[in-house]
């Protein structure tokens, strides 16, 4: 003889949590790779500042007020104008 299931519910049983919010906010577009260079006859130059301590290959953000790298957290401020 089997053992009864054990009852769903019941009196220590969490009320059920609300629906999700459908839509949410927008997603920003992503930057691409095709951004950080331009290309000018033969030569390819980078548009975009490189972070001093990850070295060539890894570009810092430029933000109103300061540049940042995403890799290691290097900032460095603007000067004000």
């Amino acid at each position: 003889m089997a053992a009864p299931a054990a009852k769903k519910g019941g009196a220590g049983a969490k009320p059920a949590a609300p629906a999700a919010k459908k839509g949410g906010p927008a997603k920003k577009k992503q930057a691409s790779k095709r951004d950080a260079y331009t290309v000018s006859g033969d030569k390819v130059t980078r548009t975009k500042p490189v972070c001093p301590k990850c070295g060539p290959g890894v570009f810092m953000a430029t933000h109103a007020d300061r540049r940042a790298c995403g890799k290691c957290g290097y900032t460095e401020k603007s000067k004000k104008q």
